[in-house]
C-alpha cells in the first residue's frame, strides 16, 4: 500500500504540491488526472523518492521514505517500475540492452544468458517477441512505449508508475496500450498509478480516479462518478479532454 500524507513541494516561489493526501491500495489501478502543471509528475517523483517533500511524507508499506537511509531507499525503488512519457530509450543501445539496463546497473548478478532469457520473457509480456537486436529508431511510437514498459517490468516490480502512457499515440494504439496495462495487472497483480490527460484511457484502465487541482487532490472517485459530477472545475477539465 502507498500512503501519501499532506505532501508539500515548492520550487522557488512556485508551490506545486500544497497538501496532497492519497492512499493507493495493493492491486489497484489509480488514474491521476488534472491540467498541465498541477503537479502530477512531481507527485510521481515523490512516490519513488526522487524528490524530497518540504512537508508531509510518502509511506510505502508503512515505511516513511523520509526516514530511510540511501541503501534502504534504493531497495524500495527496486519495487517500482517506471514507464516514462517518451519511453526514454537510449538510441545507441539495442532493445535488449535497453531492457536489461536496470539489472546490469544495479548488480542483480545475472549471467549474460540469464539476462537474455529475462529480456525475451518481458518482450513476450508486452507482445513484442524477437526484437532484441533492433534499435529504438527502427520502432514505431507504440512499440517504443511497449519496450519502455518491458524495461519497467524487468525487475519484477510490485508497483508500476505510468507517466502519460498514451500521449502521442493514435486511438488504436492507445487502446492497445490500455489493454496491455489491464492484462499486466491481472497477470502480475501489480499496483499501478497512471498519470494521464486521456479520459478514454482512464475509462479503460482505472479502478479509481483522483483529480489534482491547485496542488491538491480535488476529487476522488470512479470514472463514472467523476463523469457525472456537477462540479464546474471537473466538468471544464472533462470537456477539454474529451474533444
Amino acid at each position: 500500500m502507498i500512503e501519501i500524507k499532506d505532501l508539500h513541494k515548492r520550487f522557488d516561489e512556485n508551490k506545486v504540491l500544497q497538501g496532497v493526501t492519497l492512499n493507493i491500495n495493493q492491486g489497484e489501478t489509480l488514474a491521476v488526472i488534472g491540467p498541465s502543471g498541477c503537479g502530477k509528475s512531481v507527485l510521481l517523483k515523490h512516490i519513488v523518492g526522487l524528490l524530497n517533500p518540504d512537508k508531509g511524507c510518502v509511506c510505502i508499506e508503512g515505511r516513511n521514505l523520509n526516514d530511510l537511509k540511501i541503501s534502504e531507499l534504493y531497495n524500495i525503488r527496486k519495487q517500482f517500475g517506471f514507464l516514462f512519457q517518451g519511453a526514454a530509450l537510449f538510441d545507441s543501445m539495442t532493445i535488449e540492452e535497453n531492457i536489461s539496463l536496470p539489472l546490469a546497473e544495479n548488480n542483480y548478478g545475472y549471467s549474460k544468458s540469464e539476462l537474455t532469457n529475462i529480456v525475451a520473457e518481458k518482450l513476450e509480456l508486452v507482445e513484442l517477441p524477437g526484437i532484441q537486436k533492433k534499435k529504438p529508431a527502427e520502432l514505431s511510437g507504440g512499440m517504443k512505449k511497449r519496450v519502455g514498459l518491458a524495461r519497467a517490468l524487468v525487475t519484477n516490480p510490485k508497483y508500476i508508475l505510468y507517466d502519460e502512457p498514451t500521449t502521442g499515440l493514435d486511438p488504436i494504439m492507445s487502446d492497445s496500450i490500455d489493454d496491455l496495462i489491464n492484462n499486466l495487472n491481472k497477470q502480475l497483480n501489480v499496483t499501478s498509478i497512471v498519470v494521464t490527460h486521456d479520459m478514454f484511457s482512464v475509462k479503460n484502465v482505472a479502478d479509481k480516479v483522483s483529480m489534482m487541482h491547485n496542488g491538491k487532490i480535488y476529487y476522488s472517485g470512479t470514472y463514472d462518478e467523476i463523469l457525472q459530477s456537477t462540479d464546474i472545475t471537473i466538468q471544464e477539465f472533462i470537456k477539454r479532454t474529451l474533444v
